[in-house]
């Protein structure tokens, strides 16, 4: 069978394969482990660990995860912006602070809009997504100019600052 063959399903679940080791490749090396310590972290064999990371065997999504954290790397948001096709800005935010505030973010919103929303929740629309999402960057652009404000003016005040 040939890649022709496949449903277009199974076809992306291989280019996702490919674009996952590369990215799982990149976290180890970026880590600073090395990669019999990657194994010992994740329990996985260090041929296994060899042989993915060289795009010769699919990771399970446990053993992406797994592989991910042992390399201090955002392990949620970083598989999420590959397997949605922006690995361009995984492979950027792989070992960025932006990266493990999205891990935080994404585990967190669940449970928020349950409790935000409640019986609401069935009113949400797809359609929506795009927009809120811009308007949860404006809220969080916002949110860090305050804290540089307040920074600001703690500073001019001989408060906490330089000197």
């Amino acid at each position: 069978m040939n890649h022709n063959d496949l449903c277009p399903v199974e076809r992306q679940t291989a280019a996702d394969h490919g674009m996952v080791s590369k990215v799982l490749e990149k976290a180890v090396s970026q880590s600073g482990r090395t990669r019999r310590a990657i194994a010992a972290r994740t329990g996985i064999h260090k041929d296994a660990l060899r042989r993915i990371l060289s795009g010769q065997r699919s990771p399970t999504l446990s053993e992406a995860l797994r592989i991910l954290d042992a390399s201090d790397a955002a392990a949620v948001s970083t598989l999420m912006l590959t397997l949605s096709g922006d690995r361009v800005r995984g492979d950027e935010w792989l070992d960025q602070p932006v990266a493990h505030f999205l891990d935080g973010f994404l585990s967190e919103l669940p449970a928020a809009l349950e409790r935000v929303l409640g019986n609401q929740l069935v009113d949400v629309r797809p359609r929506w997504a795009k927009g809120t999402a811009h308007r949860v960057a404006r809220l969080l652009s916002d949110h860090i100019d305050e804290l540089e404000r307040r920074d600001g003016l703690l500073d001019g005040e001989g408060g906490i600052g330089h000197g």
